[in-house]
């Protein structure tokens, strides 16, 4: 039996990996009060970082991030 490997957004992928990766995210991002999704930030910052520097909850936007990728695979 081969086991399923779900994919999962964590604090420490870069804001520009995940974006890449999952681009169903990026309004989450958005909703979030990431204005700027294309900046060149985004490559060098990780989702924690960036969450500290909005000063947002890492964890709800995690929360929301993973939930986004979920829906985009179940439809």
């Amino acid at each position: 039996m081969v086991e399923k490997i779900e994919e999962k957004i964590t604090k420490d992928m870069l804001i520009g990996e995940v974006i890449d990766r999952y681009p169903e995210t990026i309004g989450v991002f958005q909703s979030h009060g990431f204005g700027c999704i294309g900046c060149i930030v985004a490559d060098h910052e990780t989702v924690e970082e960036g969450a500290e520097a909005h000063e947002m909850d890492v964890q709800g936007l995690i929360k929301d991030l993973n939930e986004a990728i979920k829906n985009k695979k179940e439809n």
